[in-house]
């Protein structure tokens, strides 16, 4: 395939201003997209209004108000992204391709796409149906970032999905067709994450005795990816056997979270970080004893391969697809005594199971990023193609009007 220039749209990214699983699919992928010889632009929020190249990637960073709510932002960003993106065509020339990543860019896709006819893709990394379900009622924002999603959906020339779950999702909401459709996995960086330290230096930092088994939950703390359900499966636990549990992330419900801990009586065996630096996480996924995955709904499940990466077991709801059970992890229900009896399946074999190891075996054939991106490349190829196709029919198209044009006034002039 010749060399192709790519715009990249996302609200987050490894080297801008990062929210969550987003952020290292958008960097890993636009690096290895590079790495095969393409040019790729990436635009993200920032900070500041600034300009830099990592890892062969054209960072255009636009600084935002924060300020408002959600539609507000992301209203100022595409603005933002359009600007910076006239002037960066400018001077670079022409682009070949638009990717953006999930609702928020969608807006500065259709406005550029309907300036230039310049074709996008868009990945789905999850909807809003998934990440809230039906709690937010009439809620405004809700409706519109939703129909965001399904404008996306429409003008996009393909759209690829992270998952098998997240494509039926999508299917069943916004009735996209078949034909435009792709799966293509998230992926990692293999060795990203797995460190040779000392797990009982890592936990008596934090007052936890170095023998104490440790359960790792890492990630946002809201409804969807079911915190509240893995405190009520810990109080389960801990009636059998002593361990700590660790959760790293923010969120909505981490106060909620916070207060239930007390409620059920193993406050002072939950450890709340909150945010936390990539340091202080990628000790923990090594310093632990398993990993939890309790989410209600989960389009991909990132933290999977962070914790294959590592090689720890998983316990995951059957919200996670990537979970092969009793093989790479345990798969429980959505509900707290299920994930209670996968955690103490896990605890009592501790030193004699091998699914983490097993899981780490998949990441190097299945999620590694070279392979992601050359499917990646697949899709553009198709709407690259699709364009051209197009572009070359419309001329045609006007060589025939001008010919019938021309025989019309051949005819009027004989009479």
């Amino acid at each position: 395939m010749k060399k192709i220039r790519i715009g990249m749209f996302t609200w987050e990214s490894l080297y801008s201003i990062r929210v969550g699983g987003i952020s290292p699919h958008v960097s890993e992928l636009s690096d290895a997209l590079a790495a095969e010889g393409h040019e790729v632009h990436l635009f993200t929020r920032g900070r500041e209004n600034n300009d830099e190249i990592i890892n062969e990637v054209h960072y255009h960073r636009i600084a935002c108000d924060q300020n408002g709510g959600i539609i507000e932002q992301m209203n100022r960003m595409c603005e933002g992204m359009y600007c910076r993106f006239l002037d960066v065509r400018k001077n670079v020339g022409k682009f070949d391709v638009l990717h953006g990543h999930d609702w928020h860019p969608v807006n500065v896709l259709c406005r550029i796409k309907a300036q230039f006819g310049l074709p996008f893709v868009l990945t789905f990394h999850s909807t809003e149906w998934g990440r809230n379900g039906n709690r937010h009622g009439d809620w405004w924002e809700a409706k519109e970032i939703s129909h965001r999603e399904w404008l996306g959906g429409y003008e996009s020339s393909d759209v690829i999905t992270t998952s098998t779950v997240l494509k039926k999702e999508i299917q069943h909401i916004y009735k996209i067709p078949d034909y435009k459709l792709w799966e293509i996995p998230n992926g990692i960086n293999v060795g990203k994450i797995k460190r040779q330290i000392n797990p009982g230096n890592v936990k008596k930092h934090y007052g936890i005795h170095p023998c104490l088994p440790v359960v790792l939950f890492t990630g946002r703390m809201s409804y969807q990816k079911g915190p509240d359900l893995l405190l009520e499966a810990a109080a389960k636990v801990l009636k059998k056997r002593d361990a700590q549990f660790v959760l790293i992330g923010e969120g909505d419900m981490r106060s909620q979270c916070e207060n239930q801990a007390q409620k059920l009586g193993i406050g002072n065996s939950c450890n709340f970080l909150g945010y936390a630096p990539d340091d202080t996480v990628i000790d923990w996924f090594n310093a632990c004893d398993l990993v939890c995955v309790p989410s209600r709904n989960e389009p991909f499940g990132i933290v999977v391969l962070e914790a294959w990466d590592a090689k720890k077991p998983v316990v995951a709801s059957d919200a996670v697809a990537l979970v092969e059970n009793f093989k790479t992890g345990i798969v429980a229900h959505k509900e707290p005594s299920s994930i209670a009896w996968g955690l103490n399946y896990v605890l009592e074999g501790l030193g004699h199971n091998r699914m983490g190891e097993k899981g780490n075996d998949l990441l190097k054939k299945r999620y590694n990023w070279k392979t992601i991106a050359e499917k990646t490349l697949e899709v553009y190829e198709k709407v690259i193609e699709k364009q051209e196709s197009g572009q070359e029919k419309l001329v045609e198209k006007q060589e025939s009007g001008k010919c019938c044009a021309s025989k019309l006034e051949n005819i009027e002039q004989a009479f």
